[in-house]
């Protein structure tokens, strides 16, 4: 199947592909020193990012079947990350809370990611260094018309 993309376009698809990739994968390292696999710290990143959640929301944000987000929530409960609150309006409904243990991890291993970011951009001048950031903001930009 031959498409016609404009020139590039698969080149610089795969290239965001692969660094996504390896930012990932070094950030991944450090949670699994925290026993957590990469659903479970995307789960804490989703509750950092959109405060607290009933499972359901929470497993249609994470694309899981409600029994598999009802047990990484167990075990992100038992590991101190996270409780479950009661909503102070509607009783039945449980709502998935973040603590400071899941804040903080999330912190370390943004933390390490942009260390490591840094490390490999530390070799750049600071005008190769914005120009990758302004190419970055052109394309984020496009992507949120």
């Amino acid at each position: 199947m031959e498409t016609n993309f404009p020139e590039h376009v698969v080149d610089i698809e795969q290239r965001l592909r692969q660094i996504a990739a390896v930012v990932r994968r070094k950030g991944r390292a450090l949670i699994e020193n925290y026993g957590l696999t990469p659903p479970q710290f995307d789960a804490l990143v989703i509750l950092n990012r959109d405060g607290d959640l009933t499972i359901g929301d929470l497993s249609n944000r994470l694309f899981t079947a409600y029994s598999t987000t009802t047990d990484l929530v167990d075990r992100l409960e038992r590991a101190g990350f996270v409780v479950r609150q009661r909503d102070q309006e509607d009783r039945r409904v449980v709502r998935v809370k973040l603590q400071e243990l899941g804040s903080n991890l999330i912190e370390q291993v943004l933390d390490a990611r942009r260390a490591y970011l840094g490390g490999i951009l530390q070799s750049l001048n600071s005008e190769q260094r914005k120009e990758i950031l302004r190419v970055l903001d052109v394309l984020h930009d496009k992507m949120s018309d």
